[in-house]
């Protein structure tokens, strides 16, 4: 699926961590399809992003077990320090939802969150690129290794 076709209609988009993750440490396989999606559709203010403490701790796990302060840095500054990019908190009534989004799917509770804040924040889709997310049917899915610029 193209990139424009898949992002037509879509406003506010919840970020995954995997596309986070491709983009800020340059994976070669998926650079290109990310950085169009950060440099031209959430810098260009085409669209607004949307994640939450979930996204920042996977992202921040493996540089914090290999002590990669400069990666750490750039994770936190990238999606606490965007103004296209807000951060929402997890509060009481998300957990409820993720739990129900948990036993619906069979998500795992990081998952179940993600879909939750994504849900609660009005997004349009989310963007990810783990297959398992497809099983939800309150938003679009958006999988990043199915697109194409």
């Amino acid at each position: 699926m193209k990139i424009k076709e898949a992002f037509d209609g879509v406003n506010r988009v919840f970020l995954d961590t995997a596309p986070v993750i491709y983009s800020i440490e340059k994976n070669p396989h998926y650079l290109a399809i990310a950085n169009y999606i950060f440099d031209e559709l959430i810098e260009k203010q085409t669209l607004l992003a949307v994640t939450s403490p979930v996204t920042l701790a996977e992202c921040l796990v493996v540089p914090i077990r290999d002590d990669q302060t400069q990666l750490q840095q750039d994770f936190i500054e990238f999606l606490t320090e965007n103004s296209n990019i807000l951060l929402e908190i997890i509060d009481k009534q998300i957990g409820k939802e993720a739990a129900k989004f948990r036993a619906q799917y069979n998500l795992t509770l990081s998952d179940a969150l993600q879909v939750a804040v994504a849900l609660q924040a009005n997004c349009d889709a989310l963007l990810t690129n783990d297959i398992v997310f497809k099983r939800v049917t309150e938003l679009p899915i958006i999988v990043l290794g199915e697109l194409e610029r």
